[in-house]
């Protein structure tokens, strides 16, 4: 089992870890640099890549704005084509659940489909508590579960991680966990796939239960899709007796018209790739194809909570994709680990947070706070989903959280207190410019000169030192823009105009 993210500092403390390890920076400027390129190439060749942009926002708005009818139909639908459907509350229900069927079937093993909802409950932590093996096939999960390490990335689990480093991992954990990597495997990308594939084909030959996710669900036909890169979630959907989906509620779409525009944003979008190499549609159960055994447990967890909030609601037009993580600066920098949730990046420091709730743990509190709010995860969605309001949003709720739970104000605000006091009346904003142009004349005196000759205070004493510690303080102007104006022809004017 792969470790969990439980203990997991604050941001800002394991961000400050994260920027001193130079091979895991390395690591993410060359797979962050490389993933951009090729999404940049291929969404460059789509004329109408904006239309296709807002098609998919209308889509899943649409779906969310009548979930619980698209819910009932895709039950309806899942149940005529022979799947038995299972409703989630919450992680511990769906993991009851998933055990349940598992041990019916009298295994202590199952395959598994990368997943983000099955990491979001903590799917293998529970079957290993039970007794039973989750084997992840995906080569990246398959590189984290094997390092006992945690996933960094929603696409490239193993982002953090070279091929030298993959190559030891597999030559040091594979036999402990089956058939062992050849020992003169090297870290050319074509022997550590095949040594991967060597080391699944057994896992998949004898699972009688298997367990995926589903990109997409369709209400009208019953439909799951997975898109996947290396077949192996072919191979988990077809050979095992038993298939067991654990797909959360947003997940739906109302038609398979709806499936052939988001078919088009989320290759694009995640691998820059025109369509993926593999893309699995499975509808129940079909006599003598595939399992004839199918589950599908449909996992709230918080979304309704999500649902609620007319700001954090787009949050669920998410399809997974990751193009957020390309291009932040602030992920590039730190990796996924910092923070602290299968969910990382722009869209892990608003999902999380709405998911478990602010105002209880430090960690989750600083996921919003988490961001530069440059504005770019917002240009490469391909749902247009508006991350940086959401992250002031979501600032905003923290910040009252933590306001009900202290008898005093703190420094902050007070001084947001004494702001809106004086810029909310003309003559004390005027009293205040004065003062500060005075205050300024004297600081000019004793403060620093900057780079091109601009004058700067120097460290601020008492609250505000750790801001000025990495700051420049300007010098306030000696003369406000309300005595320039004054003074000059334009107050002339206006006076003049008066009489």
């Amino acid at each position: 089992m792969s470790g969990t993210f439980l203990g997991t500092p604050a941001f800002p403390e394991a961000a400050r870890a994260a920027l001193s390890d130079t091979q895991l920076r390395r690591n993410l400027a060359h797979a962050t640099t490389t993933i951009r390129t090729k999404r940049a190439k291929v969404v460059g060749e789509v004329d109408e890549w904006e239309q296709l942009r807002l098609a998919g926002e209308a889509i899943k708005n649409r779906a969310l704005r009548h979930l619980p009818h698209y819910l009932e139909q895709l039950e309806r639908s899942l149940t005529e084509a022979g799947a038995t459907v299972h409703w989630a509350r919450d992680a511990a229900e769906a993991n009851a659940i998933v055990v349940d069927i598992v041990r019916k079937h009298g295994t202590d093993e199952v395959v598994k489909v990368k997943s983000m909802a099955t990491q979001e409950i903590d799917l293998n932590g529970a079957l290993e508590a039970a007794g039973i093996h989750a084997w992840e096939t995906d080569l990246a999960e398959l590189i984290v579960q094997l390092g006992d390490d945690l996933p960094s990335h929603i696409l490239v689990p193993a982002i953090h991680r070279n091929r030298a480093e993959i190559r030891e991992i597999f030559l040091r954990e594979m036999g402990r966990a089956g058939r062992a990597a050849p020992e003169d495997l090297t870290d050319e990308p074509a022997q550590l796939a095949a040594a991967a594939r060597a080391h699944l084909r057994e896992k998949f030959l004898r699972a009688k239960v298997a367990v995926s996710g589903a990109n997409f669900a369709v209400a009208e036909t019953g439909a799951l899709t997975v898109v996947e890169s290396e077949g192996n979630g072919r191979m988990c959907l077809t050979l095992p007796e038993v298939l067991v989906s654990v797909v959360g509620i947003e997940k739906v779409l109302p038609s398979h018209q709806d499936l052939d525009v988001m078919l088009q944003l989320l290759p694009r979008s995640s691998t820059g790739e025109r369509m993926n190499p593999y893309t699995s549609t499975w509808t129940g159960v079909t006599p003598g194809d595939g399992p004839q055994e199918v589950h599908v447990v449909l996992l709230d967890n918080g979304r309704t909570d999500v649902l609620a909030d007319p700001t954090g609601r787009q949050t669920l037009r998410c399809i997974r994709c990751s193009a957020c993580l390309n291009v932040c600066p602030v992920y590039e920098r730190t990796g996924g680990h910092a923070y602290g949730s299968v969910y990382p990046g722009p869209i892990g420091a608003i999902l999380t947070p709405q998911l478990r709730g602010v105002g209880h743990d430090a960690q989750t509190d600083s996921l919003p706070f988490a961001s530069s709010l440059c504005g770019a995860c917002f240009e490469v969605c391909p749902v247009r989903i508006d991350i940086p309001e959401v992250l002031v949003h979501l600032r905003a709720q923290v910040v009252d959280a933590h306001k009900r739970e202290r008898s005093l104000p703190s420094v902050q605000d007070l001084a947001m207190k004494a702001a809106s006091w004086a810029f909310s009346s003309s003559s004390r904003t005027a009293a205040a410019e004065r003062a500060a142009g005075f205050g300024g004349r004297l600081a000019a005196k004793v403060g620093r000169t900057a780079p091109g000759g601009r004058p700067v205070l120097g460290a601020i004493p008492g609250p505000a030192g750790a801001w000025s510690d990495s700051r420049d303080v300007p010098v306030p102007a000696p003369e406000s823009f309300r005595q320039w104006w004054a003074r000059t022809d334009g107050g002339r004017t206006e006076r003049e105009e008066r009489r």
